[in-house]
């Protein structure tokens, strides 16, 4: 059994102004701003739990959401204490988080005002657009997530087409499949929207092109049996590992990856992938040092060659909880009639 999941830090680092995006050590520190990109993925992290703090959370990423919406296009960037808008310009990828969030919390979150507000404020998003990867694969697991309860929503089938038009395939040479030219940030991203809309489509081919192109990922990114994640600058085809600083984002999004690669094929290979994504952050990584606290759910802001950056900021808390609370719901669903990731059950919040 895997050790409950704390909101703790979450908790900590969230006002009524939203979730503080930066911290100093552990310190909140809000006059350096909030963030879209964390209210989406907060809304998304929130979702998969019960309980009043979890309620509460999920509430403040939505009135940080429905502050920050524009209009069909999508949504501001940062707003800064006070609640004043920064002069940042807008972010595809800022706007397409918010839209993941608010399709699956607008599918599953266990709360139906939740629910509501968040399919309310997708279908008021449903003319955004991007030519970003990245954006668009954010996008189309949102609205897959709402497509997987709601069939017929048509914001959704609407943002699904074209972020699915948009979306790049493997390439062709088979020693560097990746579809760019080099391994960015939160890149199993894209492999897990090419899975699931390869599956959700009946397209059996695109959804193996998918899920190869995941395991070349695993592959590209490991090292004497552990993960070594591709470090902020990128990595291109020449590069040796290790690289610093690696992120935490990188964990997470092959953690949702594998996750779902798991519960459509029922490979257990996809498990254990999942749980080596959870292991780096307990220490099984390049330096050997845990890069979260099991104890407040905080996670640290990126590994290191001498160890880990000692802040605590919400991008990284937010990847440790959704990682850890991913290998949970795996451990749990190691029967067929589990796996379902579109209608997971919420896990009760630890304070």
């Amino acid at each position: 059994m895997s050790r409950p999941v704390s909101l703790a830090h979450l908790w900590q680092l969230s006002d009524e102004d939203g979730l503080v995006e930066h911290a100093e050590g552990s310190r909140a520190l809000p006059h350096l701003g909030y963030c879209t990109d964390d209210a989406g993925r907060l809304l998304l992290v929130a979702s998969e739990f019960t309980g009043e703090r979890a309620r509460a959370l999920a509430h403040r990423a939505l009135d940080f959401l429905d502050d920050a919406h524009v209009g069909p296009e999508g949504f501001r960037l940062r707003r800064l204490p006070g609640r004043r808008w920064s002069e940042d310009p807008p972010s595809d990828d800022a706007s397409a988080r918010a839209l993941h969030g608010l399709g699956v919390a607008g599918a599953r979150a266990p709360w139906s005002e939740v629910r509501r507000r968040a399919q309310t404020l997708f279908s008021a998003t449903c003319e955004w657009r991007s030519e970003f990867p990245r954006a668009n694969a954010h996008a189309a697991l949102g609205a897959l997530g709402l497509l997987s309860v709601h069939a017929e929503n048509d914001a959704a089938q609407r943002v699904l087409a074209a972020a699915a038009a948009a979306l790049p395939g493997p390439g062709d040479d088979a020693t560097w499949p990746w579809p760019e030219e080099r391994l960015s940030y939160s890149n199993a991203l894209l492999a897990e929207a090419m899975i699931a809309l390869g599956h959700a489509r009946g397209d059996g081919a695109a959804e193996t092109r998918g899920l190869a192109l995941l395991e070349w990922l695993v592959a590209r990114e490991s090292l004497e049996g552990h993960f070594s994640f591709t470090p902020v600058a990128g990595r291109a085809a020449q590069d040796l590992a290790p690289a610093f600083d690696q992120q935490p984002i990188e964990a997470w999004a092959m953690a949702e990856a594998a996750a779902r690669a798991f519960s459509l094929t029922g490979q257990e290979r996809w498990a254990r992938v999942v749980e080596s994504a959870a292991s780096w952050f307990e220490g099984d990584n390049d330096v050997g040092v845990p890069v979260g606290d099991p104890l407040s759910g905080a996670g640290f802001d990126g590994l290191t060659p001498t160890g880990v950056n000692a802040n605590q900021g919400a991008e990284s808390t937010l990847a440790y909880v959704a990682v850890m609370t991913r290998r949970r719901r795996l451990r749990h669903a190691r029967v067929p009639r589990a796996r379902t990731p579109e209608h997971p059950s919420p896990i009760k919040e630890t304070p």
